[in-house]
């Protein structure tokens, strides 16, 4: 097969592009940056920006499935930036797979496009976008989302939307070290009572779920024109679970908090001040992070394990005993 991966030098996307080395796929790449360690395996690794769209339909030709990995990631910044990123780029893509026959494309999405601050406690894919948006990332997310699924069935296009949550493992350059740099500064501080649950997944479980809804989308598959969302499939206390890393780094647990609603009135503040101020630096406090780190936000999994044969294959104790030896939490 021979498979594209957009943003291959990422986090997930390296170990898609892996994952597809190992199994005997012909890799291309396309990442906004080099990644020297991509063309020690063999992938036709090329530097690009999606949102352009001769590049993005360019790099579309002669594939055989597309997976679209790239995107920005953050809670702070502005409309155009996230939407040129997310959105935009990925009506790229499926433009060049449309204008190249590529038959399949397995989009990476996150279960934030359907978070509106309040718990989620154990929705399946029923639960509908939100009204009204907390940050840019997820809104521009979702509306990439939408086009794919929407893309669907045109001219032999088949594709599918995967939502992992909180991908973490080796090599992950954002959520461990950046928990880790705020514990270490004392910027780290539990919000809420401390029991809210939350799921989260292995990045070698995400990267698998990828090839294995890519290899069941076919004519009459029920993955055509689906989200699922991917997880390790058992909720972990949100703060037992940061703690636990902190550990590793060998960093005492969390003990100051504040409430749920305290951090919110701060977080808006924030924003407004950043706001009226254009700073571009990231507020310490959002809204959406004040959610995010207080509330439920776990998910039914079993449209994917039925629709695919997704099953976590790393489990939880796995990965952290993997981690434990990992750089990420030393730096």
């Amino acid at each position: 097969m021979k498979a594209l991966v957009t943003g291959g030098g990422g986090f997930l996307g390296r170990y898609i592009v892996e994952q597809l080395v190992a199994r005997g796929d012909r890799v291309r790449s396309i990442s906004r940056g080099r990644y020297p360690e991509l063309d020690a395996i063999g992938v036709e690794s090329i530097q690009g920006d999606l949102r352009d769209p001769q590049m993005a339909a360019g790099v579309c030709e002669g594939m055989d499935i597309v997976f679209h990995t790239a995107a920005v990631a953050s809670i702070w910044g502005p409309w155009d930036y996230y939407y040129g990123i997310n959105t935009a780029a990925t009506h790229n893509v499926v433009a060049g797979c449309l204008s190249h026959r590529v038959p399949r494309l397995v989009f990476t999405s996150s279960p934030s496009v359907t978070f509106d601050g309040s718990d989620q406690r154990g929705v399946d894919e029923s639960v509908p976008y939100p009204t009204q948006w907390l940050c840019h990332y997820p809104h521009t997310k979702a509306l990439a989302e939408q086009h794919v699924l929407e893309a669907n069935g045109t001219d032999g296009l088949m594709t599918c939307s995967l939502r992992p949550h909180l991908i973490w493992g080796p090599r992950d350059r954002h959520l461990i070290p950046r928990l880790i740099m705020r514990a270490r500064s004392d910027k780290l501080r539990r919000v809420g009572d401390g029991t809210n649950l939350i799921d989260m997944i292995h990045v070698e479980n995400a990267a698998a779920a990828h090839l294995q809804a890519a290899d069941a989308l076919g004519p009459g598959s029920p993955v055509c024109g689906r989200a699922y969302f991917i997880s390790q499939g058992e909720p972990v206390n949100c703060w037992d679970w940061i703690n636990q890393i902190l550990a590793l780094a060998d960093l005492p647990p969390i003990t100051k908090s504040i409430s749920f609603r305290a951090a919110w009135r701060i977080g808006a503040a924030m924003e407004a001040v950043y706001r009226v101020l254009r700073l571009k630096s990231e507020p310490r406090m959002t809204r959406f992070l004040a959610a995010q780190l207080a509330k439920d936000h776990y998910f039914d999994i079993r449209r994917a394990s039925g629709d695919f044969g997704y099953c976590p294959q790393v489990s939880t104790e796995q990965g952290m005993q993997g981690l434990a030896a990992c750089q990420c939490v030393r730096d």
